[in-house]
């Protein structure tokens, strides 16, 4: 039986792949160039994922019984800012694959315990904390891959996935990166596979009753809507009609 684990484990596992087959290929030039994130380069966005692989696999190798060496955020980040950006690109690919591992080599007992992530309030399921990591990884993927190919989406599988985790364990991310007060109305938006609703707060669900507006696109695009990054530039092939406009959806998803 396949669980949730394991389903975040291998859309996880399929950007880890695509993105170590592309790092190699990247020259000093593209890595240095700017990515999806308008504040980082390449190099940036594959420093920014291989630190968090780095400070994410902790407490999951805490849960395999792992002794980890304590090291604070501040100097993790520090010293991957410090590195070249071939470094970071290839340390990205090192560290990731660490973390992979070691979600893949807990037991069953290890992955019912709770994780502490460190920056949520309490201990978390496993498969909260992955899917938050999938949430950055596959966003951030995407940063990497249009950085060298503007036509880059959302790791399709990755898509589906993350608005399903949306409407369940990852629900409360929203209340953190949705602004609904940027609206006048409510809004029930149909999207492919679901719908988001945006009232007092943001809820994404299976389906919407009596939709005021319709987004005409792939999952991929709602994911990269979701995550502020639908930006006029990157939005081909994706209409909405109803009672709300695409730029007023986007000022709702700022992103982060």
């Amino acid at each position: 039986m396949t669980t949730l684990v394991d389903r975040i484990l291998a859309a996880l596992r399929a950007n880890h792949d695509t993105l170590a087959a592309l790092v190699p290929t990247l020259s000093d030039e593209q890595l240095k160039g700017r990515s999806g994130a308008a504040e980082w380069t390449v190099a940036q966005a594959l420093s920014h994922l291989g630190s968090g692989a780095e400070i994410s696999r902790k407490p999951i190798a805490v849960a395999a019984g792992e002794h980890v060496d304590a090291e604070d955020n501040q100097s993790i980040w520090a010293r991957w800012n410090a590195s070249s950006p071939a470094d970071q690109a290839a340390g990205f690919v090192k560290h990731n694959a660490a973390y992979l591992d070691t979600v893949a080599g807990l037991s069953a007992e290890q992955r019912d315990r709770q994780i502490d992530t460190g920056i949520l309030p309490q201990p978390v399921p496993l498969a909260v904390a992955l899917g938050l990591r999938l949430n950055e990884v596959a966003n951030h993927a995407w940063d990497v891959r249009v950085g060298a190919d503007a036509s880059a989406t959302v790791e399709p599988d990755s898509a589906e996935l993350l608005i399903e985790l949306f409407g369940g364990p990852l629900a409360f991310l929203l209340g953190f990166s949705g602004k609904p007060d940027q609206l006048e109305q409510e809004v029930r938006l149909a999207i492919p596979g679901g719908g988001i609703e945006i009232t007092d707060a943001v809820t994404v669900a299976d389906a919407v009753d009596d939709p005021t507006a319709t987004f005409e696109g792939p999952a991929e695009a709602v994911v990269r809507l979701l995550n502020g990054r639908l930006g006029a530039g990157h939005a081909a092939g994706v209409s909405v009609t109803g009672n709300v406009t695409l730029d007023e959806l986007r000022k709702v998803f700022p992103g982060y």
